[in-house]
């Protein structure tokens, strides 16, 4: 396993409050079966990952990069695809070090306080390691063909916004209480939405901007947070990976958990972009 003290020892010595992580987000949409995502967790584990995510699509969204921006094809199959949070409890169990969650997890597909009582479940079963990571949702293939109300943009971010306040409440009435006081994951960069959602209630914001973006957006951010009465350092930055390079730049602005994806074909995961982060996590 890498070794994780440089990083944590760079982190501390410039003031920063979270030490350089490294997570992975492993898709199951495509892959060949249900043993193969299986798998592919606890080896995530014993590579050193420090986060394994998984994601709460219904079904596998195929999208181009287009310019640096994500694009839906025109055409989405229907491909192997196994529902998140089932899946995260029995990661509860096959995993004993990494912290577990899904990015991101949407709030329309369930009741907010039924959700706050799975995250408390996942939380004891794994033994104090869940990330929440609550979402305003926006493929519209599942919430079409599962019969949710897509509505818009704007409903969406309305029905997180209230279904975040249902989450933190119910958190604090549940009888045992979670194990910790389970960090909540925020992700995207809408500005007029997302980062003062960011700046009320999470602990971690990702998201998947340019260096020259995240650096205006987290100046945004920090005084969000100012105003929200909250202590803008407290909350951690992860950003996508995209190479060693730009990832000591995003460094140099305060991000500190870095996320790549696996996506699965037909001969299961390749865990070498992940063991390159890894190496230079181990620096």
């Amino acid at each position: 396993m890498p070794d994780t003290s440089s990083a944590t020892d760079t982190a501390a010595s410039e003031g920063r409050p979270h030490r350089v992580r490294v997570g992975v987000q492993l898709w199951p949409g495509g892959t060949p079966d249900y043993a193969t995502w299986r798998r592919a967790v606890p080896h995530a584990e014993e590579l050193g990952a420090d986060v394994v995510f998984g994601y709460d699509h219904l079904h596998k969204p195929f999208i181009d990069m287009v310019d640096g921006v994500p694009r839906l094809r025109d055409e989405q199959p229907d491909v192997n695809n196994f529902e998140g949070w089932t899946a995260l409890a029995s990661w509860g169990e096959i995993t004993s070090r990494p912290e577990i969650g899904l990015l991101v997890s949407a709030v329309a597909f369930r009741n907010p306080d039924l959700l706050a009582d799975m995250a408390r479940t996942v939380d004891h079963i794994s033994g104090g390691r869940l990330i929440l990571g609550p979402g305003a949702g926006w493929y519209q293939k599942d919430f079409e063909v599962y019969q949710y109300d897509f509505g818009t943009m704007k409903s969406r971010f309305d029905h997180f916004e209230e279904s975040l306040e249902r989450i933190k409440n119910r958190l604090r009435q549940l009888t045992p209480p979670p194990v910790r006081d389970i960090p909540i994951l925020i992700g995207g960069g809408v500005e007029r939405r997302t980062l003062p959602i960011v700046a009320r209630y999470a602990d971690i914001w990702h998201s998947f901007e340019t260096i020259e973006e995240f650096r205006r957006k987290n100046d945004l951010l920090k005084g969000l947070d100012e105003e929200a009465g909250r202590d803008e350092a407290a909350i951690e930055r992860g950003i996508d990976w995209t190479d060693e390079v730009t990832a000591d730049a995003f460094v140099a602005e305060g991000a500190t958990l870095f996320t790549t994806e696996i996506h699965p074909d037909e001969n299961g995961y390749d865990f070498s972009e992940l063991e390159k982060m890894l190496a230079w996590r181990g620096r």
